[in-house]
């Protein structure tokens, strides 16, 4: 059976190479220098994404869940006052949380060897040369699978209870569209305004975020008589950064 490459860094063009061996000082410390986002093309080999990407759709989709947060009436009709109101997050995208290992898409995952890839030295390595932080040896991976209509409203993923991440952590995103896709973007915050967006309609992107930050993501729009096939796929890893002792 096909499965995924045991190494991430073998998914790596020359120029993703560079990158994991800290040789691209543009993405060196990239989260590091104040940039909250970032989304680069290039770093992942075509054929591999093809590959990986065949390997979702084959193995990963049927098992998948639906996680789905609307706006709640109460964010609009409990108002008591003009301009008052408060939007909490709403989403709606397929996942499969990997921290439950006997979940259906959690034995595909490994089955295909994507767990392992995700778990791979080189995908932290990876994270640690963009993130530019010390980071810790072992970090939490997911899958997400976005179809038409599928978003992620405005929010910052700010964990103010959480002691390791309260002060900030980053996140390192790996995506995998069908042809089948229009366009799906993230917009951003930048000095406070939703001025900022990124393609996120890409056979082997790369983004990364230092959060927390406002950022939202738009609805998947599918070519035109393409949406049973529109789908984009991505693999995360959440990096928490090492705290000095106190």
């Amino acid at each position: 059976m096909a499965v995924c490459p045991t190494q991430f860094a073998d998914l790596l063009t020359p120029k993703g190479r560079r990158v994991l061996e800290g040789r691209d000082a543009s993405l060196t410390g990239i989260l590091k220098t104040g940039q909250r986002f970032v989304a680069v093309t290039g770093l992942l080999r075509a054929d591999q994404s093809r590959r990986v990407l065949g390997l979702l759709e084959r193995d990963v989709l049927p098992h998948l869940t639906v996680m789905e947060q609307p706006i709640p009436p109460e964010a609009t009709w409990w108002q008591k006052r003009n301009y008052a109101e408060l939007l909490p997050k709403s989403v709606r995208v397929r996942t499969a949380t990997m921290a439950s290992p006997r979940s259906r898409a959690a034995q595909a995952a490994r089955r295909i060897g994507l767990t392992r890839m995700l778990a791979s030295d080189t995908f932290g390595q990876f994270a640690r040369v963009l993130i530019g932080r010390e980071v810790h040896r072992q970090w939490g991976t997911q899958i997400l699978c976005y179809s038409p209509g599928d978003y992620a409203g405005p929010h910052n993923d700010h964990h103010p209870e959480e002691p390791e991440g309260r002060d900030g952590y980053s996140d390192v995103h790996l995506t995998f569209s069908t042809d089948a896709v229009g366009q799906q973007l993230m917009v951003y915050e930048k000095h406070g305004h939703f001025t900022e967006q990124a393609n996120l309609r890409t056979l082997g992107g790369v983004t990364a975020y230092r959060l927390p930050f406002w950022h939202f993501t738009t609805p998947l729009q599918a070519r035109p008589g393409q949406a049973a096939r529109a789908r984009r796929w991505v693999l995360l890893g959440t990096f928490l950064d090492v705290l000095p002792r106190r």
